[in-house]
């Protein structure tokens, strides 16, 4: 489909201050390479996010969030706050699942992956894993010093925890390693589907690892969300910056 086609698809099917809007967009995009559009969603992806960390982070500050994080939590309860909702079954699995955002774990698999492109001499993307990995670390702890929200208070912790609580390290790391290893892995994959596959194994692992911190009664919902916005933002700028490098390397198109 032609930009003449698009443009007048939204003339007819659109009001006419809305067609103009959608034309204007359609004029300044199409020239673009599959490159140039993929770094500029990429930018509005790191924005969107942005946008959304802050906002939590300014109904955390004046307490907006009490009323739905306690909601959410007392959801996961029985009658006793210290007995979650479900089968025994689950919450050894949840234990389980939680561990896959903690530091050993993390640590483990992204040496692994470290170790696996050295034999490969794959330097830029081993900068990228280790930038990726040291920067959300220092970026959580900064961020849960200086907001000092407690844990919650309202339920048990089923696991035992020590630092403090906003933004969910667990969620935050979980995002930055398996969405970062999971971009790697299905960048060299010859078929759409494999990616499609890989990067889905990368998001749902990430949302399993903050949902379980959840369920365990160790973080409000607000800091998983927080933690879900900020590390995949982290990972998409690591990205971004990996990609700008090889392409100052020449090994990439421009």
């Amino acid at each position: 489909m032609s930009l003449r086609d698009l443009t007048r698809l939204a003339e007819k099917r659109l009001p006419a201050p809305m067609a103009r809007i959608i034309t204007r967009i359609l004029a300044r995009l199409w020239p673009l390479s599959a490159s140039e559009l993929w770094t500029l969603a990429s930018l509005l992806f790191c924005a969107g996010g942005l946008w959304m960390f802050v906002e939590l982070a300014d109904e955390i500050l004046e307490n907006e969030s009490r009323a739905f994080d306690e909601k959410l939590l007392l959801l996961l309860r029985s009658a006793d706050p210290a007995d979650p909702i479900g089968p025994a079954w689950l919450e050894h699995a949840m234990r389980d699942i939680t561990a896959l955002g903690g530091y050993t774990v993390i640590i483990l698999i992204s040496a692994a992956a470290v170790g696996y492109l050295a034999i490969l001499r794959q330097w830029p993307s081993i900068a990228l894993v280790v930038a990726s990995l040291a920067g959300g670390v220092i970026i959580n702890n900064v961020l849960k010093y200086w907001f000092e929200r407690p844990r919650p208070d309202l339920v048990a912790h089923l696991v035992e925890v020590q630092t403090l609580s906003f933004p969910s390290g667990h969620a935050m790391l979980s995002a930055v390693a398996y969405l970062t290893l999971g971009a790697l892995i299905a960048q060299v994959q010859p078929r759409r589907r494999l990616k499609l596959y890989v990067l889905s194994i990368g998001v749902v692992l990430t949302l399993l690892v903050g949902a379980s911190r959840v369920y365990l009664g160790v973080h409000w919902p607000t800091d998983v969300l927080a933690g879900w916005c900020l590390g995949a933002v982290w990972a998409m700028a690591c990205w971004l910056a990996a990609r700008w490098w090889r392409s100052a390397a020449g090994q990439l198109p421009r």
